[in-house]
């Protein structure tokens, strides 16, 4: 707290803690009271004069780790107030008060009652109060000291890091740093020594050093070989009171890692390898793998290999494998056992990162040799040349003519005969044949070079014991040309011209095309044909560049005379042997404007009026007559196809009578029609003769009165067979549907006063009424009538 200054303050003597001094070699205690007196000036704004201030204070002191059975004296307070009767008591207040620190009410005494630790804690802020004892009212201001705890050696240094990891690398100089340690002590570094350490190496002084008062380890020797040995262990150890005796040490493990630096070469563990391949192993394959061993590590193991000696070089190539960093051997060029069994081939180890610090330990490479054994193998025949052949052949060529011949032999010792045969896949038109032996081509067709100027097929050969060493090449044959195609027109050239063209004047250019293709090139001849000869219209100009020139010879042309003019026009190419062809050339004479520009090329064009000519309007009259008969002919075949239909129609008559006009009795009537009877209109049971006579059953009434009134059975032969037939016409008839429907209306309620109007019931009468009427009401009526015709003569007897 701030001392309170005022006119007239009392002084206050402080009386100083006893600074206890504790050492451990001894249990003397050394106490000291003073009492110290500040006197201080303060000039007020108002006033000059000179004032005591009431309290004086200095620092207390204790020292830690107290270990006595009494409370540890202080210090004392005291105010300048007190005349010794009591009438004063001292208070404290703040950090420890009335816990770690009590004071003697009377005196003003302090003692600490615990064991102080300044690593814990290094000092209290406390405040004072004097007081009255009868009144309890302060007599001075509050004021605030600080007890400070004292520091002494009981703290050992300790690395907080540790344990250490570092590294360096291998065969590095003396005294390279490798790594720094560093130790820290809890005592008062401000204090007497109890906070200065120093370094040493317990252990690994013989490879490494240490600073002793900054902790930097460094290299002790130069030939650090992690090959050798690549991690140390050290210790180091930490000392306080500066490395004097009684001083604190504590203790750390450092680990140095010894990094690898490429200073060992490559090594082959062997000097020769030998491997075995056949002859017949393609490009790429792999002959054999070898390695060279590196003590060194990572990276600096990596080492690339090459081939040294030149012919090793062109029929093998090393490459890396980056995994294993082995030399991987493979064929660059196709091996011959028959050229040479054995190759050594010298294969070289080379390090990849080499440091240029240790080039004078030696060479960083190593060299061994490879034995590769070719081994034998069957081979297909070789062609030659291997790349294929190119024949030639001229176009007139007759069949059976020699092309050309293949060879191929047996690449091995035995050399064995060779059989030569076409793929007829590449010759499916047979135009070239081989001899199977010899290999020679021969023509199996005429060619022809405008058709196909080049052949390509392909010739295979076999081993004549043994068919499946085969081997095939490319013959390309070329088709030389012989002149056998005459130059023709290069299309069918028209021109036109106007009636007052002027003499000389060029109206058109022709050209020519020719099939064939000279090696020289070619050289045509233009002229009129021999029958235009005395042509005195027209005239050719031979351009002598595959083209030609037409030009006029007169004017005055008149398209009414003349209006197209066909000029023949003979062409002869230069052989040999020439070839010749006649093309026309169509002129047409047509009138132009006064600036030259066609307008027609019709004959008839000026005397064409604004009416239609007569010969257009005939034609006119023509397709409307002819388009008049087309209608009447369409109209004609539908009125008749119509008819067709009609008659089939009346010819397509089902028995079916319909009845529209019965009557009954009513809706009240229900005897009217037995509907059973209907059902059983014609359910004829067979007939059975008994002793009785004829049985009938559910026999219609006009069949019963019929049957007993002749005196025997019913005839039916004649429903049978018309509804055989009506069955056998459905059944052929397939746009009908496959089912029959028989229906009949042949009774009437028994209540009607009107007598039956039915045809069939007459059937059972003896009426003399004639329906010979019957058959004249046409074909739908035609069967109806035939039940009642008059019977002849000879059908009743029949």
């Amino acid at each position: 707290m701030a001392p309170r200054w005022r006119c007239g303050a009392r002084i206050l003597t402080v009386a100083l803690g006893i600074l206890q001094c504790c050492g451990w070699s001894s249990s003397q205690t050394i106490r000291t009271n003073m009492e110290m007196k500040r006197d201080a000036l303060e000039h007020s704004p108002m006033s000059h004069e000179r004032v005591k201030r009431g309290w004086v204070w200095n620092q207390f002191f204790v020292v830690e780790e107290y270990t006595g059975t009494e409370p540890l004296y202080v210090g004392k307070i005291h105010s300048d107030s007190d005349e010794g009767d009591g009438s004063i008591k001292y208070t404290i207040s703040g950090e420890g008060a009335g816990t770690i620190f009590i004071i003697d009410e009377v005196t003003g005494d302090i003692h600490a009652t615990e064991r102080l630790d300044r690593e814990e804690k290094a000092f209290y802020t406390l405040r004072a109060q004097a007081r009255g004892r009868q009144t309890d009212a302060p007599l001075e201001p509050e004021s605030e000291f600080v007890i400070k705890v004292q520091d002494i050696n009981d703290s050992e240094p300790k690395f907080l890091e540790g344990p250490y990891i570092g590294s360096v690398a291998e065969l590095s100089p003396i005294g390279t740093s490798v790594m720094k340690v560093m130790a820290s002590d809890a005592d008062d570094p401000t204090y007497g020594s109890s906070a200065r350490i120093v370094y040493s190496v317990l252990e690994g002084e013989r490879f490494f050093t240490v600073d002793r008062q900054t902790g930097l380890i460094r290299t002790a020797v130069a030939d650090l070989d992690r090959e050798t040995q690549d991690r140390y262990e050290l210790v180091v150890k930490a000392t306080d009171m500066a490395g004097q005796m009684g001083g604190l040490s504590g203790s750390t493990t450092v680990t140095i890692v010894i990094t690898d630096v490429n200073d060992n070469p490559p090594r082959f563990p062997q000097k020769m390898y030998q491997f075995s391949v056949s002859e017949g192993a393609d490009v790429g394959t792999p002959v054999g793998r070898v390695i060279a061993t590196d003590a060194d590590m990572g990276e600096n193991t990596d080492m690339s290999y090459l081939i040294k000696d030149e012919e090793g070089g062109e029929l093998f190539k090393v490459s890396t494998d980056s995994d294993t960093q082995e030399a991987v051997i493979t064929i660059k060029k196709l091996l011959d056992f028959e050229s040479k069994r054995t190759h050594n081939v010298v294969v070289e180890a080379i390090n990849k990162h080499v440091d240029p610090r240790f080039v004078d330990l030696g060479t960083f490479r190593d060299q061994t040799i490879v034995r590769v054994s070719v081994s034998d193998v069957d081979e297909a025949p070789v062609f030659f040349p291997s790349t294929g052949t190119i024949l030639e052949v001229q176009e007139d060529a007759r069949v059976g003519a020699l092309v050309g011949i293949v060879t191929a032999r047996d690449p091995d010792m035995d050399n064995v005969p060779i059989r030569f045969s076409i793929d007829r896949i590449t010759d499916q038109e047979q135009i070239f044949n081989i001899d199977p032996v010899t290999g020679a081509i021969t023509l199996g067709k005429i060619l022809d070079r405008e058709t196909a100027g080049w052949h390509n097929i392909t010739v295979a050969a076999v081993e004549a014991d043994n068919q499946s060493m085969s081997s095939q090449t490319a013959v390309s044959i070329r088709i030389l040309d012989v002149n056998d195609n005459p130059p023709e027109l290069a299309t069918p050239y028209e021109a036109s011209i106007c009636e007052d063209v002027k003499p000389g004047q060029l109206i058109h250019t022709i050209s020519v095309v020719d099939r064939d293709e000279p090696q020289s090139g070619h050289r045509f001849y233009f002229t009129l044909a021999p029958e235009a000869s005395n042509n005195r219209h027209f005239s050719l100009w031979d351009i002598k560049d595959k083209t030609a020139g037409i030009k006029t010879q007169r004017s005055g042309f008149n398209r009414h005379e003349q209006n197209v003019y066909l000029l023949p026009i003979l062409v002869v190419d230069s052989g040999p042997p020439a070839l010749s062809s006649t093309g026309t050339l169509t002129i047409h004479v047509c009138g132009c404007d006064t600036n030259g520009a066609i307008q027609s090329c019709n004959a008839t064009a000026y005397v064409m009026s604004a009416a239609l000519s007569p010969g257009a309007l005939i034609a006119l009259l023509v397709c409307a007559l002819i388009l008049i008969v087309l209608v009447l002919l369409i109209l004609t075949l539908k009125r008749h196809r119509k008819g067709q239909r009609m008659s089939e129609d009346e010819e397509d008559m089902r028995d079916n009578v319909i009845k529209y006009n019965d009557e009954g009795g009513g809706e009240q009537d229900t005897q009217a029609y037995d509907m059973s009877a209907l059902r059983s209109l014609y359910d004829f049971p067979e007939v059975k003769n008994s002793d009785s006579g004829p049985e009938l059953r559910s026999v219609p009434q006009w069949i019963q009165n019929r049957v007993n009134g002749d005196g025997g059975p019913a005839d039916f032969s004649l429903f049978k067979g018309y509804i055989r037939k009506k069955v056998e016409q459905a059944d052929a008839d397939l746009s009908v549907p496959p089912y029959d429907s028989f229906q009949t209306y042949a009774f009437e309620g028994t209540s009607s006063p009107a007598l039956s109007l039915s045809s069939i019931r007459t059937l059972s009468t003896t009426s003399d009424q004639d329906f010979s009427y019957l058959s004249d009401w046409g074909p739908r009526f035609r069967q109806l009538a035939g039940y009642y015709a008059p019977a002849q003569p000879d059908e009743e007897g029949s």
